[in-house]
């Protein structure tokens, strides 16, 4: 599985997303769209919007949370293909 990530280092969402990540030992590659402009650009033209976090697992685009609600962890162990405990 190939996962990138967009994300900031500044970014709540983007902490709690590396840290579902890292607990479930998801390798994966972070782009940090505050340091490379054009992944900035490539955000906005794929997702419409510079909202982050942002995951493109195997090329699909995926936004990991949803405002109000926080991480979407259901979601997120379906396109993972995590099994839940």
């Amino acid at each position: 599985m190939n996962v990138l990530m967009y994300g900031v280092s500044w970014c709540g969402d983007c902490r709690a997303a590396r840290k579902f990540l890292a607990a479930h030992s998801i390798e994966y590659t972070e782009i940090d769209v505050d340091r490379d402009a054009e992944a900035a650009s490539e955000l906005v033209r794929c997702v419409g919007k510079r909202a982050v976090p942002q995951l493109v697992i195997d090329g699909e685009w995926f936004q990991p949370y949803k405002p109000g609600r926080g991480l979407l962890i259901d979601e997120l162990h379906e396109r993972l293909r995590i099994a839940r405990d």
